[in-house]
């Protein structure tokens, strides 16, 4: 039988998890000695890459002398908490990796909630030692106290500590020792983490925890087996979360090995495969043994906390720039994203929108940044969040904010949060001079901020929230108090106009810029809209006046990026994204029809 660990890296968002499993990928000989690897091997598509996080978790395994270690990346984004929790139930250990200068985090409290739920001991790392401002210490006790808050057992208290520096490829279980490579951790990993409970012998029992699409065999479920073995051409019977059964054969048994997928003829308890053949293969499902058939728990999924209307753009300049422009196509696109991403639902609601609901805006963000990569055009509503309804109360997400400030900024950020009917919880010094201070606020409250709060903090500040609970209905929260700048024609923007027009506001657009009547050309320095004229050129005459050869100087423009734009725009605004243009604009585009629907609204707010 081989000999397996299991274990989950979990931590706050850029503590550096992909970075050490790229040490751990490198270290154990798993790579043969010519094979060339990118950084951060283990973020695989383009915007994981550039934005330096992991969005989907995804599993590798190393042979380190006769083990073979399954390790599971997990995502520290809080949007992406969804991911975590059901990884966390296929492994048998987790390394908590911990800043040595930021210490713990409010994702950090998130995974290691569950993690101690479940169970499993930690194994902490406290990494970036070599930051000219850590202090491990302070890291571990905090970690202590956590452990303690969250009601961890005596064993899970004794958990064992390394110093590590994993972008320069070294652990050590003493910070006095010398600075070699990660053996100690992965001495760690064979000493602490438990061996899989289960028998290779037992009646087969696996559990699906994420799910993967191939072109050729369809659905692919990666699974934990629990008990028994797994075998290239037998029949199964898949039992999903309802009961309902259905027997199928297992087309192909997938293993993994460093960052390659290998065909295998069989597996066994204890190890994490990918099964190919069960058309409709679905997290948290059992893959059992059709003569003992066992189901395990179902799984529990975290219910979306915000949702977004897609719809079709309708714009003058609509079908212009992107390839897939139609409803049809765009309702392809979300149902093959709702195949694979289980944290996400989507609903059509005729009139070619549908609505698309998630655990927050970077998630829904990033199906909107890869639609628009691959071509597609659409239109974004404003982001709402999910309200429900319990005993005839209604109910909105709450969420756990903690936010890092210097020490001149907190009483700005303070009054911001307050008029968002946020409720500070705790206020804290940091050694570093800044402060970090703890809010609940309604998930309503945060929609917009976070672009408002880098501008009061001059970009300093740092903004971290997960899911907290449903609490009941707060009333109306305070959003932006600025109106936007409104073009009243369309055609090309003009230098000379645009050099009139900063005055008034902050633009979104350059010279030659198109625009259209409706577009939203910037935001006003003042509350309500401004209708405004940016192609207006300037009057030729055939006499001098003084002044009149000025040089026109223009402020860059302030470029908008999807997130941003989502965050900034109001109920009556659209952000209309194509693969080489993000821009905002009024729902009605006619201005008659603007100023109807807003007489419309005020007279219902008013009845």
């Amino acid at each position: 039988m081989q000999k397996i660990k299991n274990i989950a890296v979990i931590a706050h968002v850029d503590h550096g998890k992909t970075t050490l499993v790229d040490g751990l990928l490198q270290q154990s000989g798993t790579f043969a000695a010519h094979q060339e690897v990118d950084e951060r091997a283990m973020d695989s598509n383009d915007i994981e890459k550039e934005r330096g996080i992991t969005i989907l978790s995804k599993n590798t395994a190393i042979t380190y002398g006769d083990h073979k270690i399954n390790i599971i990346d997990t995502p520290g984004h809080a949007d992406f908490g969804g991911e975590v929790e059901r990884v966390l139930k296929m492994v048998d250990g987790v390394l908590l990796l911990v800043d040595a200068q930021e210490g713990v985090m409010p994702q950090t409290k998130f995974v290691l909630k569950k993690a101690i739920e479940l169970g499993l001991k930690p194994i902490v790392v406290v990494n970036k030692i070599d930051k000219p401002a850590a202090e491990p210490e302070r890291v571990v006790d905090e970690v202590f106290d956590l452990l303690v808050a969250l009601e961890a057992s005596d064993d899970q208290l004794e958990f064992p500590v390394l110093y590590a520096a994993a972008r320069d490829g070294y652990a050590k279980w003493d910070l006095e020792d010398e600075n070699k490579d990660l053996t100690p951790l992965f001495e760690a990993i064979i000493e602490h983490v438990p061996y899989p409970e289960g028998s290779p012998d037992a009646s087969t029992q696996a559990q699906v925890f994420t799910l993967d699409y191939d072109n050729f065999v369809g659905r692919i479920g990666i699974t934990r087996i629990f008990n028994g073995r797994v075998k290239k051409g037998d029949e199964y019977l898949l039992i999903k979360a309802d009961g309902e059964k259905a027997k199928s054969r297992v087309s192909k048994l997938i293993g993994f090995k460093g960052l390659d997928r290998i065909e295998i003829d069989e597996a066994e308890a204890g190890d994490i495969v990918a099964i190919a053949g069960f058309n409709d293969i679905d997290v948290g499902d059992t893959v059992a043994d059709p003569a003992n058939p066992a189901p395990l728990d179902p799984l529990h999924i975290e219910e979306p906390t915000l949702s977004v209307i897609f719809s079709v753009n309708d714009g003058p300049l609509a079908g212009t720039e992107g390839k897939h422009v139609t409803s049809n196509k765009i309702r392809e696109r979300l149902e093959k994203e709702m195949e694979t991403n289980i944290a996400m639902r989507m609903e059509p609601l005729g009139d070619a929108s549908f609505k698309v609901s998630g655990r927050g805006e970077l998630q829904i963000g990033i199906l909107a940044e890869n639609m628009r990569r691959e071509g597609f055009e659409f239109l974004l509503a404003r982001p709402e969040v999910v309200i429900k309804e319990e005993n005839g109360v209604r109910m909105e997400p709450f969420e756990h904010l903690v936010i890092d400030v210097p020490e001149e900024f907190q009483g700005t950020v303070i009054e911001k949060l307050g008029k968002r009917k946020a409720e500070m919880s705790s206020m804290t010094p940091m050694p570093d001079g800044t402060v970090r201070i703890e809010f609940e606020i309604p998930a309503r409250g945060l929609i917009g901020f976070r672009s408002e709060f880098l501008t009061d903090t001059k970009g300093e500040g740092v903004m971290n929230h997960s899911f907290l609970e449903y609490r009941p209905y707060t009333g109306s929260v305070e959003s932006r108090t600025q109106g936007a700048l409104i073009s009243m024609d369309n055609g090309e923007a003009v230098a000379f106009s645009l050099y009139n027009l900063q005055a008034r506001g902050i633009l979104f657009i350059e010279p030659q810029a198109k625009v259209y009547n409706g577009m939203v050309i910037g935001e006003s320095a003042r509350p309500g809209d401004l209708e405004v004229n940016p192609l207006k050129g300037k009057q030729l005459t055939n006499m001098r006046s003084a002044g009149a050869d000025d040089a026109i100087k223009l402020v860059p423009p302030r470029r908008m990026t999807l997130e941003q734009a989502m965050e900034w725009i109001e109920d009556d605004e659209l952000v209309e994204v194509t693969p080489e243009n993000i821009r905002i604009r009024k729902k009605h585009l006619d201005p008659t029809a603007r100023r109807r629907a807003a007489r419309d609204k005020k007279n219902a707010a008013q009845s």
